[in-house]
């Protein structure tokens, strides 16, 4: 939104990590502690920030912030209070979407199902996934190249690759119980970090497969490791959204093995090769890595097919056109 004009800041909890990357995007940082509602002292403080910045629009994303920020845009009178939605779980009420927000995003349709069966006004929502953006996640046989060399993947090996946050709930201990349970050449690369990472590696170790396993850690160009990747195994179980390494994968065509959750399920109309599983289910994931390895043959035609239907409805600009058709619709533009 600063590229189009607006003048934006970020409101965050002290040692965020999008702090730092926001700052170093040239954007200014304020710091509430949102960790209670019950904490009087931040809510002087947001009150007093909310009349120094004077706000047109406030998105918020988690469940303190948008009770603390959504009360007291209203309070100030903020003219557009949008919450966004992220997760496919039930919410506690119902109120705080209805009484705070004018809008929210909800990143599936799946999540915003769930939220009108649990009573929030309909007319609310707009189903918007975060948008990606497809002029940086393109194959690129230079990295390719370069990736299969730097971490030593032979000509013969496939690539089973996974990129996303190191935590539970993306299920990389299937993918590990999973290799276990194809040849040798079947190698696994997962691109990330997190508070889990450290638990993942003594998993692989356990099982006696680090001779398979790549683990890069954070990666701020993962577009680069798509590039590598021969095909993905998207092992998240919980109810997420639809995830950004989910669509970042699809825009380069690979072959796909992804577990079976509702907002997961949707984008698969687009989807040229892929297999759905059940998480844990090793002896059906193992089947299906098989099956798609079989197929690695690159279809041009296929692939640019998904690629364009991926960008049009998960890209980048579709999501500014979305965001800037719902300000318009309440006045606001430059």
């Amino acid at each position: 939104m600063k590229a189009h004009g607006f003048r934006v800041g970020l409101i965050v909890r002290k040692g965020a990590e999008l702090a730092t990357r926001a700052r170093a995007e040239g954007i200014p940082v304020y710091f509430i502690d949102f960790s209670s509602k019950f904490n009087v002292s931040a809510w002087r403080d947001l009150h007093q920030l909310f009349r120094r910045l004077r706000p047109t629009v406030l998105n918020t994303h988690s469940s303190e912030d948008s009770w603390m920020a959504g009360c007291m845009a209203r309070l100030c009178r903020v003219p557009l209070v949008i919450r966004t939605r992220h997760v496919l779980a039930p919410i506690s009420s119902s109120l705080s979407y209805n009484l705070f927000a004018d809008v929210i995003f909800a990143c599936s349709e799946s999540i915003g199902r769930q939220l009108i069966d649990q009573g929030v006004s309909p007319a609310k929502i707009v189903v918007q996934s975060t948008g990606i953006d497809e002029r940086r996640f393109r194959f690129s046989e230079q990295d390719r190249r370069q990736i299969r060399k730097q971490y030593h993947i032979g000509p013969d090996d496939i690539l089973v690759g996974n990129v996303a946050f190191i935590r539970h709930y993306k299920g990389h201990d299937f993918i590990v119980r999973t290799a276990a349970q194809v040849p040798e050449h079947f190698k696994f690369m997962i691109v990330g970090g997190g508070d889990d990472l450290e638990l993942l590696k003594r998993t692989i170790e356990q099982a006696g497969l680090a001779d398979r396993f790549i683990l890069p850690g954070h990666r701020e160009d993962p577009e680069r490791f798509f590039s590598a990747m021969d095909m993905i195994f998207f092992s998240s179980y919980e109810g997420e959204g639809i995830s950004q390494s989910f669509i970042q994968g699809l825009l380069y065509g690979l072959p796909l093995l992804t577990c079976r959750t509702p907002s997961l399920m949707e984008p698969l109309a687009m989807v040229e090769k892929y297999r759905v599983v059940d998480y844990g289910d090793t002896e059906d994931a193992a089947r299906k890595l098989l099956e798609l390895a079989g197929d690695l043959l690159s279809d041009e035609a296929g692939m640019k097919r998904q690629r364009q239907a991926v960008t049009q409805k998960y890209g980048l600009q579709t999501m500014i056109r979305t965001i800037l058709t719902v300000y318009e619709e309440h006045g606001i533009a430059l």
